[in-house]
């Protein structure tokens, strides 16, 4: 790969890491799985630099990134693997108790009831609200039609705020009141 080709995938990598990190994980919903989809995914797209399109060069990565997420949860040994544990996280003192408590347990909440959502349905959650990708973009980087993004999305939904529900349904009798 020529010197000028090399630095322009070293300033990409080093620009779009977190972000694929951050999507990875919303994906996987393990940090360490995580930063491996997005090594992965980084040496996959260093293979291919040179024939890669530089104006469309974000949706490519999440397509990398995506199918390497798939690849990943279709290994027996990870179907078999048990996540339980949980790790501290790190506390911000500049934060109020209560608000900080109150994010951290909602962002739980939300990435325990996502952990539960199918695959497919998971992966156009993230692509079309965190990433806020429109229904064509999220089609192309799943590879398939929009009438599924649509479908799947609808689904996915549901499924979260069954989960939702599930996890926690003090939190939904306290919604259902409000919409009434």
């Amino acid at each position: 790969m020529r010197a000028e080709r090399e630095q322009e995938f070293r300033e990409f990598a080093a620009a779009r890491a977190l972000w694929l990190r951050r999507s990875a994980y919303l994906l996987c919903g393990d940090w360490h799985l995580a930063e491996d989809l997005v090594q992965n995914t980084l040496l996959k797209l260093y293979r291919a630099w040179k024939r890669v399109n530089m104006s469309t060069v974000d949706a490519y990565a999440r397509k990398v990134l995506f199918r390497a997420w798939l690849d990943e949860s279709r290994r027996p040994w990870r179907r078999a693997e048990r996540r339980d544990g949980s790790l501290p996280e790190t506390g911000d003192d500049t934060a109020d108790p209560a608000e900080a408590g109150l994010r951290s347990w909602s962002r739980e909440l939300l990435l325990r009831a996502l952990s539960e959502v199918p695959p497919k349905q998971r992966a156009v959650l993230v692509l079309r609200y965190w990433e806020d990708l429109p229904i064509a973009e999220v089609a192309a980087a799943i590879g398939c039609s929009e009438g599924t993004v649509k479908s799947q999305a609808s689904r996915g939904l549901e499924n979260l705020r069954a989960a939702i529900t599930k996890s926690d349904p003090d939190l939904a009798s306290t919604a259902a009141r409000r919409s009434e």
